[in-house]
C-alpha cells in the first residue's frame, strides 16, 4: 500500500499529501477529543436507584414511581420479579387471606389471567400457583405505565460509593459502563450484597439466644444458613415428544432415592405423585422445588466472590439436573421434560437460584420470634410500626446439611414487619427491600416468603419516595405518614384476617390496631397462621381502658377490674376525656344524659375514636413503637 494514503473500510482512500497532512494535524485535537469522549461512561441521574429487580426490588420500583419519584431499577437478567419469576418459585407461600398491597394486585392479575382464583389452586403446596413467565408479564404490565421508572435490563452493578449526599453506582450494561447518581439507594438483592458493599454491618448464620432473646435459639452462634435451590419447571409433553434429560456426569441416584417416600426407602422406584402434585402449575406444568432428597442444595456462599459463587451455582444446577434425570428416566415419567416455553436459557433452568437466606442487616430495630409470638408483651412495641404482614410458619430448609443443630420451631401467629427493620443503623439513605432486612435467623424463616417480600419492597419504595418529597433521610420520615400512604394502597399494617381491605371500617381498624388501643388475638394455625380482630364483638371496660392507657397513660374512667362491656355512653365519655387530655375541640360531641345499655362493637369503637380523636396521627411513634 502507498504509504502516502489512508485506506478506509469501504476501500475508499485519502491521499496523504503534504497539504492533507496539514489538514489532518489541524483537526487532530478534535479527533482525539471525539475518541476520548466515546470511551467515557454515560452518567444517569435519578432520585432513587434500586439494585436488582427481585421480588422486593420490583415492588419498590412500582410503589416509588407511582408516587412520582424518578426511579432507576437495574436488573442483570431480562425479567422482573426475582424469586417469584426469575428463580421459578411460582407457588406463593402464605398471605392467602391477607391480600395486602401489591401482593394483592399481583394475585388479582393472576386471577384475571387464568380466569378464577380456583384456577390458581392446581397443587397442594399453595393456593396461588402460576407459570413464571406469566408472573414476569404481569410485573412488566405494572411497570409499563410508569413514566418516571427507567428499567435497565442486562445490567450488573460493579461499584457503589457515597459522594457527599449522593450515591454513585458504576454498572455494566451489555459491555458498556454506566454511572448512576442517586439520592436514595435501595438494596433489592436477595443476600444483602449492596448493603455489605457500602459498609452496613450484618449478621450471618444461626443466632445466639443471649443476643436475640429467643428461647429456642442456640446457646452459641453457628455460621450456617438455609439451603438454596435451583428450581425447575417441567412440562407434560404428548406423544413422546418430551426432551430427553441428559444424565449428568456426576449422577448419583442415591441422592434422590428417598425423594418420593421418606419413610420407606427400600423400594427401587416410587410413583412419586405426591412430589409432583406438590407444585403442579396451570397448563400441565410442574414446579420442582422439592426439599426432601430433592433439589435443595447447601453451601454458604454469601461472602464468596462472583467467581466462587458461580462455581457453586454450577454444582447446584448439576444437582437439580440429576434430580430431573431421576424423575424422567429412573421413575419413568418420560412424558415430562424441561418446559420449552418458560426460560430463554441454554439449559431451560431459571435465570437464578432461590436463595432463602443471606445476610441480615443490623437495622434500627430487629424483629425476632418473640415479636411474632407475643407482639403486645415486648419491651418495644414494634407492632405499632408495621408496614407488612405475614402468616406463614417459621419454615427452615436444612435437609442437605447434616451439621445443622436441631431446633424445634415454635408455632407463631400471623405477624407484622416493623419499619425500622428496613433501615440500616449506621448508613444513611439506604433502604432494604428484600430478605436481608434486620431479622433474626429464626424469624427469617417466616419473613422470607414471596408475599411478605412484595410488601417489604412496597414499603421500601414508599419510604424512599417520601424521603425524596420531604428532602429528609429515611430514618427521619414520620412513621405514621409512611403507614398512611401504605394504607391508601390497601396495605395491611396489622394482620387482621377478619376485616377485609374493602370493608368501610378497614382503615380505621388498621389505624386503631396500630395504636394498641384495641388489640387482636393471634393464634398458630397449620400453614396459615391467624390474628383475629373480632370487629363485631364487644369489649370490657377493663380491656378497653388498658389498651387506651398504653397509648394515653393518664387516662382513667373505670376501676382496673371492671368487666362491664363498653356501652355507647362509655364510648362517648371516652372520646370526651381523650379530647380533653389532648386539647381537641370536639364539635357536635356532648356528654350524654343518663346511661345507655347499648353495648358497642369493637368496629364501632374503632371508627368513633378514629373519627373524633384521630389517635393514629395526633401522636407520633418512634422506631421502637414508643408513643411520643
Amino acid at each position: 500500500m502507498d504509504e502516502n494514503r489512508i485506506v478506509f473500510s469501504n476501500n475508499s482512500f485519502v491521499s496523504f499529501t503534504p497539504m492533507n497532512r496539514m489538514k489532518v494535524f489541524a483537526f487532530f485535537p478534535l479527533i482525539l477529543l471525539i475518541l476520548y469522549s466515546t470511551t467515557l461512561s454515560k452518567t444517569l441521574t435519578t432520585d432513587i436507584l434500586i439494585i436488582q429487580a427481585g421480588t422486593g426490588g420490583t415492588s419498590a420500583a412500582i410503589s416509588a414511581a407511582r408516587m412520582g419519584a424518578k426511579v432507576i431499577l437495574t436488573e442483570p437478567y431480562s425479567w422482573l420479579g426475582g424469586m417469584l419469576t426469575s428463580a421459578g418459585v411460582s407457588g406463593t407461600d402464605g398471605n392467602d387471606q391477607l391480600p395486602s398491597g401489591i401482593w394483592g394486585e399481583f394475585r388479582d392479575s393472576l386471577v384475571r389471567r387464568y380466569g378464577s382464583k380456583a384456577a390458581l389452586s392446581t397443587g397442594w403446596v399453595s393456593n396461588t400457583l402460576f407459570e413464571p413467565h406469566i408472573g414476569n408479564e404481569i410485573f412488566k404490565n405494572m411497570t409499563a405505565s410508569l413514566p418516571s421508572l427507567n428499567i435497565l435490563y442486562h445490567t450488573e452493578w460493579k461499584n457503589i460509593r457515597k459522594v457527599k449526599n449522593n450515591w454513585i453506582a458504576t454498572c455494566i450494561q451489555n459491555g458498556k459502563t454506566i454511572k448512576i447518581k442517586a439520592k436514595i439507594l435501595i438494596d433489592g438483592t436477595d443476600m444483602g450484597d449492596v448493603a455489605a458493599h457500602v459498609g452496613v454491618k450484618y449478621d450471618l448464620g444461626m443466632d445466639d439466644k443471649t443476643v436475640t432473646g429467643e428461647p429456642i435459639a442456640l446457646d452459641s452462634p453457628v455460621n450456617i444458613i438455609q439451603d438454596f435451590t435451583y428450581a425447575a419447571i417441567l412440562k407434560e409433553y404428548q406423544d413422546g415428544k418430551a426432551p430427553v434429560i441428559t444424565r449428568p456426569a456426576d449422577y448419583d441416584r442415591s441422592k434422590y432415592h428417598c425423594a418420593c417416600d421418606t419413610f420407606d426407602c427400600r423400594l427401587k422406584t416410587h410413583p412419586c405423585k405426591t412430589m409432583l402434585s406438590y407444585a403442579q402449575l396451570p397448563n400441565n406444568k410442574y414446579m420442582i422445588n422439592w426439599p426432601i432428597y430433592g433439589n435443595d442444595y447447601y453451601f454458604n456462599l454469601v461472602e464468596n466472590n462472583a467467581a466462587e459463587r458461580q462455581k457453586v451455582l454450577q454444582q447446584a444446577k448439576n444437582h437439580t439436573m440429576g434430580f430431573l434425570y431421576f424423575i424422567q428416566q429412573e421413575l419413568g415419567y418420560k412424558n415430562l421434560g424441561i418446559a420449552d416455553d418458560e426460560y430463554p436459557t441454554p439449559d431451560g433452568l431459571p435465570f437464578m437460584p432461590y436463595y432463602r437466606e443471606g445476610r441480615r442487616i443490623k437495622g434500627l430495630v430487629q424483629i425476632n420470634m418473640n415479636h411474632a409470638e407475643r407482639p403486645f408483651d415486648q419491651p418495644n412495641a414494634l407492632f405499632r410500626t408495621g408496614i407488612a404482614v405475614g402468616d406463614y410458619p417459621i419454615d427452615h430448609h436444612h435437609g442437605k446439611n447434616a451439621k445443622v443443630p436441631k431446633l424445634e420451631y415454635v408455632p407463631i401467629p400471623s405477624f407484622n414487619v416493623p419499619t425500622g427493620s428496613l433501615i440500616p443503623k449506621e448508613v444513611d439513605n439506604l433502604i432494604m427491600a428484600d430478605k436481608a432486612i434486620s431479622v433474626t435467623n429464626i424469624m427469617n424463616g417466616a419473613t422470607r416468603l414471596q408475599p411478605v417480600i412484595l410488601q417489604i419492597g412496597q414499603a421500601a419504595g414508599t419510604l424512599a419516595a417520601i424521603s425524596i418529597e420531604k428532602n429528609i433521610k429515611p430514618s427521619q420520615v414520620n412513621i405514621r405518614l409512611l403507614q398512611s400512604s401504605l394504607l391508601k394502597n390497601k396495605v395491611y399494617l396489622m394482620p387482621y384476617l377478619d376485616v377485609d381491605k374493602y370493608d368501610p371500617a378497614f382503615e380505621s381498624i388498621q389505624r386503631i390496631g396500630a395504636t394498641g388501643i384495641l388489640r387482636g388475638k393471634g393464634m398458630p394455625f397449620k400453614w396459615a397462621n391467624q390474628t383475629w380482630f373480632y370487629p363485631d364483638s364487644t369489649v370490657s371496660r377493663k380491656t378497653f381502658q388498658s389498651g387506651i392507657r398504653s397509648w394515653q397513660p393518664n387516662f382513667r374512667l373505670w376501676n382496673e377490674d371492671d368487666e362491664e362491656s363498653v356501652s355507647q355512653t362509655d364510648l362517648t365519655k371516652t372520646i370526651l376525656e381523650l379530647g380533653r387530655l389532648n386539647n381537641i375541640i370536639l364539635s357536635g360531641m356532648t356528654k350524654p344524659d343518663g346511661n345507655s345499655d347499648h353495648a358497642v362493637s369493637r368496629k364501632e369503637i374503632s371508627m368513633a375514636i378514629d373519627k373524633y380523636i384521630d389517635a393514629f396521627n395526633i401522636k407520633k411513634v418512634d422506631f421502637n413503637g414508643n408513643v411520643k
